[in-house]
């Protein structure tokens, strides 16, 4: 149990690293409006998935996944310097599709028309 408690913290403090470092350091143009949703760290450490949105949805995920990619390494530097762990985890992203099933659900109970629900008093 110890061991799931570190490493929730650990993906907390990535979490928190990664949205300063998005906000300060990084002017790639692709991660600008990049939103860092969740970090999962595996029970060992050794691996990080860092769970991302954009402003732009889906259309825009493509750019930033490779906004990412092109400052792994940077990014990978960055953290080993906060985190001070012994061994830094892989860092992978992926985009988090959980606001774009959100704004469907959203959009689909929107064209219900409000008129035929059970409350309705045309009985």
């Amino acid at each position: 149990m110890t061991s799931l408690a570190r490493s929730e913290r650990v993906g907390g403090l990535i979490q928190e690293i990664l949205s300063e470092l998005l906000r300060r350091d990084i002017s790639d143009p692709r991660l600008a409006l990049t939103t860092i949703t969740g970090v999962k760290v595996t029970k060992d450490l050794r691996l990080a998935r860092v769970y991302f949105a954009t402003a732009g949805g889906k259309s825009t995920s493509d750019a930033a996944a490779l906004g990412f990619a092109s400052a792994a390494g940077f990014i990978k530097r960055h953290l080993a310097r906060q985190l001070g762990l012994r061994y830094m985890p892989a860092v992978e992203f992926f985009y988090d599709e959980s606001f774009d099933h959100g704004a469907r659900i959203d959009q689909l109970l929107k064209s219900i028309p409000k008129d035929h629900g059970p409350d309705s008093s045309d009985n």
